[in-house]
């Protein structure tokens, strides 16, 4: 059996260009891959866009026939189509009115409003006006109904006592020479004790040219007591009224005459003077 040794000695010698030959693939090979990569880069790259055009005559015609045939009678003429019917004209749009208000109108009728409003108003018054009256009216009416009502229970009252009192005529003085039953008026000694009683209720400072009278009517209850007082007689100073008044509801009681009586209703005159 041949030995290691013998299949050397008979194996084909080596060749010695076997490794420059492989290099220098190699080499072909990257130099061919550089050549298309820059190929492809390169191709894109160019933003530049490029274009064809090919000129060409007109488009093609045929001859013309021959003479015979262009000698042909020409086909029959179709019958005239029938013109097509104008279209009718758009209807005609009426133009709307003019919606602006007349300002004269619009004026006049602001007027009329505002007299009406006014009218309305003062209608208004009138009644509210008119309401407060009648029922100022119907107060009045109410007290004066109240005053002569108790004036007439007061005469009542008044009437009772005297008739309580008795007719024997001992109820007046000894020299009295009257026929009634009764004195019905004051003595004369009377009036100066009703102004001893109410002159220092007087409050009046003030300086009066003259010496004017000032008459108030005074009615009492039987006892004396102030029940009313009325100025009737106004003395033309305004103040000395006043002070008048007020002084004889200031007294509040009457003194009694002689008889033991008040007499109601009396009339006072009184003077700042006097």
């Amino acid at each position: 059996m041949p030995s290691a040794a013998d299949r050397i000695d008979f194996a084909p010698p080596r060749d010695a260009g076997a490794i420059r030959s492989f290099g220098l693939a190699l080499l072909v090979h990257a130099a061919l891959i550089a050549a298309l990569t820059w190929g492809v880069n390169w191709k894109r790259s160019d933003k530049a866009a490029s274009f064809e055009a090919e000129l060409w005559s007109a488009a093609p015609q045929e001859a013309a026939p021959k003479l015979a045939e262009s000698l042909a009678p020409p086909p029959a003429a179709l019958p005239a189509q029938p013109a097509p019917p104008e279209p009718a004209p758009p209807p005609k749009v009426q133009a709307p009115e003019s919606t602006v208000p007349n300002v004269d109108i619009a004026l006049e009728q602001e007027k009329k409003r505002k007299l009406l409003e006014q009218q309305q108003a003062q209608a208004k018054l009138k009644l509210a006006t008119d309401a407060k009256k009648a029922e100022a009216k119907k107060q009045l009416e109410q007290a004066q109904a109240n005053a002569a009502a108790q004036e007439a229970e007061r005469q009542k009252i008044i009437a009772r006592s005297l008739a309580q009192a008795g007719a024997s005529g001992a109820t007046g003085a000894e020299t009295s020479k009257g026929a009634a039953q009764i004195s019905s008026g004051p003595s004369a000694s009377y009036g100066g004790k009703v102004k001893a009683k109410v002159k220092p209720n007087i409050v009046f400072t003030e300086d009066i040219a003259g010496n004017p009278s000032a008459e108030v009517e005074v009615r009492t209850a039987l006892d004396g007591a102030i029940i009313s007082q009325r100025l009737v007689k106004s003395s033309g100073n305004k103040a000395w009224d006043d002070a008048v008044v007020k002084a004889i509801i200031r007294t509040e009681v009457m003194p009694r005459d002689v008889d033991g009586r008040v007499p109601t209703p009396m009339l006072i005159t009184f003077r700042p003077k006097d």
